[in-house]
């Protein structure tokens, strides 16, 4: 029997925080054929959320191939964002599929990319020890024209891995490790994942901050300052977005336009010019970390 693929992602208060959380499971359906979405909840009852359940079970209900798990949220996990791993993982452990494709709320893959995914998938197929995929990332910032592109952002990461060998997502749920707790054994990919997280409009990305503060902080924690500025690492996007997200981005367009705005200078950002400018003159960028450890396709 062929190989077969389950998506994975998990999601709380999608609504409320602008998340395009049905388009990044709709991105990953034509290549995945089961997708596990695990919905967070505040109460252990789990019948305390913002509609973001209601909203995608609705919007899939024609659809066979997602299905929907419930979790409640503990507020006391909150060292490092642990329970953005802990989600991560229960949607994880239901995948049956022989790989299993990853995408966070914020994301989505490009239809243009999904055979390049299945044909690295082949070549995992022929060599048993890669044990994952990575793929480039597109960070966008202020809004869906406007992407972050320097060193302090990461530009690549594991987003597919090989099921059955106990690979579990780790801290804040950037990444994986194995079942050792070592770095994945993994190929590269010119597939890409389009990361919103950034680009949406100004109040709702505040309502976001605070929300992800709380989770690395505590629940005490409450911090109101974020706002948009020109930080340095801003260059203009001029590919194509994922055809699922044509509807959001009009929707969440944020008219501000960081790039007619004067960059903020920050002495500590010049050691970040130094090393994307040798990055973009060699390919090298200096101190790159890295959840992972690059093998050669054979």
């Amino acid at each position: 029997m062929a190989h077969q693929i389950s998506g994975f992602t998990f999601i709380k208060n999608g609504l409320t925080l602008g998340y395009p959380i049905k388009e990044s499971i709709e991105s990953i359906l034509p290549l995945c054929f089961e997708v596990i979405v695990n919905v967070g909840f505040d109460n252990p009852a789990c019948t305390d959320d913002d509609g973001t359940y209601n909203y995608l079970v609705d919007s899939f209900k024609d659809n066979p191939q997602v299905k929907f798990l419930k979790s409640y949220w503990d507020p006391e996990l909150t060292q490092q964002g642990l329970i953005l791993s802990q989600q991560t993982n229960i949607a994880l452990k239901e995948c049956t599929g022989d790989y299993c494709q990853y995408i966070q709320g914020d994301e989505t893959l490009h239809e243009d990319d999904i055979e390049e995914i299945r044909r690295n998938v082949e070549v995992m197929e022929k060599n048993p020890e890669i044990e994952g995929l990575i793929f480039q990332y597109n960070h966008f910032y202020g809004n869906t024209d406007t992407l972050k592109r320097t060193r302090n952002i990461y530009r690549r990461e594991v987003r597919l891995i090989r099921n059955g060998l106990g690979i579990k997502s780790y801290l804040d749920a950037q990444g994986f490790k194995n079942k050792d707790g070592g770095k994945l054994k993994c190929i590269e990919g010119q597939a890409r994942i389009f990361h919103y997280g950034w680009a949406r409009e100004s109040s709702v990305m505040k309502k976001k901050v605070q929300s992800f503060g709380k989770l690395y902080h505590g629940q005490d924690h409450n911090d109101d300052s974020f706002q948009y500025e020109r930080i340095w690492g801003l260059v203009k996007f001029e590919q194509t977005h994922p055809v699922v997200m044509k509807e959001w981005i009009t929707k969440n367009r944020n008219q501000l336009n960081l790039l007619d705005m004067p960059t903020k200078f920050e002495w500590k950002n010049i050691g970040l010019m130094i090393s994307d400018f040798i990055e973009s003159l060699t390919g090298y960028r200096m101190g790159e970390y890295k959840n992972f450890i690059k093998v050669n396709k054979r």
